[in-house]
């Protein structure tokens, strides 16, 4: 959701605002020629289609049918708007701050990556040319099920489990104390809640009663949540010198090679539910 104060039918002025925010410095250096790319491809537009873009932009989805073949181009513009924005709240530090603003800045900060990742992709099938700086049509790639995404913008960025506790903070504390996760207390969203997060592992608790607060166990389901790792060896010998109920250990490398499931230790948290750690085996 954008915040910035954008004007109604105007978008070279919006442009105008993008390139304001590339001089003042700070961003990505494929900042500039994604906004030049983005601005060409409006330029060929109809002014119709140019006004159902700057209504995108003011919040309004539900667009005609006409407009739902560059969707994609608004959708971009939508990504090169919150990053600059994200620049611009970057830009004051206040002379304090608690922890709670540290975190929130941290976030911004590690968001920016996601925005940048699309700069200079090639979209509804053009692509420039950032020696040359002209738009033409994109080169065919070849694709794989690895790679049939590159180029496309993808809208979902990233997911948090949601726990639901009888007593959040508690629950947070654990995380804290134990698993070496950060807390944010976040009371001003639709849904309070605390948001925890460790390395790429985000975690959503809410406050609740009854059954939903119960471990999934008890309704036949293993585990309340799987945790991919690198090297759950060293994750292992972290928990246990943390104190906590290992409830599955890691087996030996030598007992892993017979079995036909990827080496994996199970632990147990503050209220009760079963954590599976299991290794993340990249794929080429």
């Amino acid at each position: 959701m954008l915040k910035g104060d954008y004007p109604e039918h105007d978008m070279n002025k919006v442009f105008d605002m993008v390139y304001q925010t590339i001089e003042a410095g700070g961003t990505d250096d494929k900042c500039k020629d994604e906004a030049d790319f983005l601005m060409h491809l409006f330029a060929g537009l109809p002014a119709e289609a140019v006004e159902y873009g700057m209504m995108f932009i003011h919040g309004k989805t539900d667009l005609p049918a006409a407009a739902q073949e560059i969707m994609p181009l608004y959708v971009r513009l939508m990504n090169l708007l919150e990053y600059c924005e994200k620049v611009e709240s970057l830009r004051t530090i206040p002379e304090t701050m608690s922890t709670e603003d540290i975190m929130a800045r941290s976030d911004v900060i590690s968001s920016l990556e996601g925005h940048e990742k699309f700069f200079g992709t090639p979209l509804m099938g053009f692509q420039m040319n950032a020696a040359s700086g002209e738009v033409g049509k994109a080169e065919a790639e070849e694709t794989s099920e690895e790679g049939e995404d590159k180029g496309r913008l993808l809208l979902m960025n990233s997911q948090a489990a949601v726990f639901a506790c009888e007593d959040p903070l508690k629950t947070a504390l654990f995380y804290e104390t134990k698993l070496g996760f950060s807390a944010a207390h976040l009371d001003d969203e639709a849904m309070p809640h605390i948001k925890l997060t460790r390395d790429n592992i985000a975690i959503i608790l809410v406050k609740a009663s009854g059954d939903i607060t119960r471990p999934a166990r008890e309704f036949g389901i293993k585990y309340d949540m799987y945790i991919y790792c690198s090297e759950p060896y060293l994750m292992q010998n972290e928990i246990i010198g943390n104190e906590l109920k290992i409830v599955e250990a890691l087996p030996d490398a030598k007992e892993a090679q017979k079995m036909n499931t990827n080496r994996q230790f199970v632990f147990e948290d503050c209220d009760g539910r079963h954590i599976c750690v299991s290794q993340y085996i990249e794929r080429y």
